[in-house]
């Protein structure tokens, strides 16, 4: 929790059938992304989707928003992380974007699929935050630098990763703030890794 913008970062696995009900958030941009499963989604502000490995979901949830999340499977569990970060300002008109990135376009690079700005086909959110995507064989690696003063979140969401010689596993996050660049390369289990630039 409350690492620069990024307030929070829920790792969840909802059994068949269920999930959170109607509920309410303000002035938080929230960002979901699937790892293995099905999860619905209904919003106060008329959206109804239903998201899978490979999509990232956006909510501005702004001036207020109500919505619920469910697995929408009956069969089969959802895995997910849902992100929470603070926006720039209050006050926002609520707003929604989906987007699906083929997986192909992650592996062995980082693929930006949230910005501040918008940039390279990525959903633009409120916040001058990059957050990319990448999976990583053992052995292959990205590389990322940063501006001076910018700072680093890396989440592990699947396999083993090593980033500058700091090892990290399924669930571990890592948080740098005085280097500027990055190497993280798969190390043993395919790893699945998102990665923050933080202002």
């Amino acid at each position: 929790m409350n690492f620069r913008a990024l307030r929070v970062l829920n790792e969840d696995r909802v059994v068949p059938a269920a999930g959170f009900g109607t509920h309410g958030h303000n002035d938080m941009e929230i960002i979901s992304y699937v790892l293995e499963g099905k999860l619905a989604h209904k919003d106060s502000i008329g959206t109804g989707s239903t998201i899978v490995p490979g999509d990232v979901q956006y909510m501005s949830a702004g001036t207020g928003v109500k919505h619920s999340e469910f697995n929408a499977s009956k069969t089969d569990p959802v895995h997910f992380v849902q992100i929470w970060i603070v926006p720039d300002r209050r006050g926002y008109e609520p707003r929604y974007g989906q987007k699906t990135f083929a997986e192909s376009a992650k592996r062995g690079q980082l693929l930006l699929v949230a910005s501040g700005t918008g940039d390279d086909g990525s959903i633009a959110i409120r916040q001058d935050v990059n957050l990319y995507a990448t999976v990583l064989a053992d052995g292959e690696s990205a590389k990322l630098d940063l501006a001076e003063g910018r700072h680093l979140w890396v989440q592990a969401l699947r396999g083993e990763a090593d980033v500058n010689g700091h090892r990290i596993s399924a669930g571990d996050g890592l948080a740098a703030s005085d280097e500027t660049s990055f190497t993280l390369r798969g190390a043993g289990a395919e790893a699945e890794l998102l990665v923050f630039d933080l202002a």
